[in-house]
């Protein structure tokens, strides 16, 4: 597969490098928090880059931050709710020339990415690529704290990942044209293999604690229902999504089981997310919602054009709504997911909820 590339990479790594040896290495804090994946745990890293998939524009942001920060929602995302509960600070974005702390974690993720470098390539930052940033970052960890305390600040962490949705989407929308020999248990098989291949170099590098979401319900997102009525005249999902959903889930389960036998030290928590967002989906009165099919903001059926999220189309009250926009939950549904992955029970997070995993040594 080919490596992702975009423009002002070395410009990045500069920057990057230099901001890091001015950084103070006294005293950090006990738990670290390094997240990956695609839009739904990116917290600004598409602002820096040359690429159309952001969220640098109000509506987005305005609930809480009063701005846009590069986050696809009104407000905060899972991985803030998770840095709150933990007792950390919002984790900056990999590429944002203001970080001058690094000892917390960082945020990789990147809006549109995949765990195949084909998926949306040259306009987000892969899977791969996110990983070499840690590479990265873990060498100057080493440099500025020494690699003794390195080791132990990476083995204490906790490593985020939330991927996949971007990659059934494309292979879903666009089979016929850019993955025509697929079938979906290889697609599935080729996305599970990229993930495990990712965990199993950040447990050779000292990672230890990983904290996963299975694929959420996105083939019922109101852009997927909007796309599906425009394309089969349909009026409900998108099926085909959400088979590729329920393949990917339980291919994660087993293969989170196998790397626990297989890797040293592995400890994991993995959120049902699918549960959880059919839920809300099905009954959103129930979780405090009035409506969890439309999204808050956007155009067209179900207000899921993407493309369409703007002041003049946002609704009155976001948190009434699941969906913020076509694809995107709200600040009220981030909280709610965030919370359980936190502090849920078994049937919902499994083996561990993080709170339990973020006391594991």
């Amino acid at each position: 597969m080919a490596d992702l590339r975009f423009n002002n990479f070395s410009f990045f790594l500069v920057s990057f490098a230099s901001l890091l040896v001015a950084t103070s290495c006294r005293g950090h804090s006990r738990n670290a928090l390094f997240i990956f994946g695609g839009s739904w745990n990116d917290v600004g890293n598409n602002n820096y880059m040359e690429t159309a998939i952001k969220a640098n524009f109000l509506p987005y942001g305005e609930t809480f931050f009063k701005n846009a920060t590069g986050r696809a929602s009104n407000g905060r995302l899972v991985p803030d709710f998770i840095a709150g509960f933990a007792k950390l600070p919002l984790i900056p974005p990999y590429l944002s020339p203001d970080n001058n702390e690094f000892t917390n974690g960082l945020n990789y993720a990147s809006a549109g990415a995949g765990a195949l470098t084909e998926t949306n390539v040259g306009k987000t930052i892969g899977l791969k690529t996110q990983l070499s940033f840690f590479k990265y970052t873990k060498k100057h960890l080493d440099v500025k704290l020494g690699e003794a305390k390195t080791k132990t600040l990476l083995s204490r962490a906790l490593y985020m990942f939330s991927i996949g949705s971007s990659d059934y989407i494309t292979f879903a929308t666009h089979k016929t044209t850019e993955h025509p020999s697929y079938t979906r248990e290889e697609y599935v098989k080729a996305v599970i293999g990229n993930l495990t291949d990712a965990i199993q170099e950040i447990h050779n590098m000292g990672g230890r604690k990983f904290g996963f979401s299975n694929i959420g319900d996105v083939g019922c997102s109101p852009f997927l229902r909007a796309l599906n009525n425009a394309k089969n005249n349909g009026s409900g999902c998108m099926d085909e999504v959400t088979i590729l959903a329920e393949l990917h889930n339980k291919a994660l389960t087993k293969a989170l089981r196998k790397l626990q036998t297989k890797l040293e030290g592995f400890k994991y928590s993995s959120f049902d997310l699918y549960a959880a967002s059919k839920e809300r989906i099905d009954n959103p009165s129930k979780y405090g919602f009035k409506e969890g099919k439309v999204a808050c903001c956007g155009t067209g059926p179900y207000k899921g054009n993407l493309t369409g999220c703007c002041p003049k189309t946002v609704c009155d009250h976001a948190n009434d709504y699941l969906f913020f926009d076509g694809v995107h939950p709200t600040e009220k549904a981030n909280y709610q997911y965030a919370k359980l992955m936190w502090s849920g029970r078994a049937d919902i997070v499994k083996p561990y909820n993080l709170k339990t995993l973020f006391k594991k040594i």
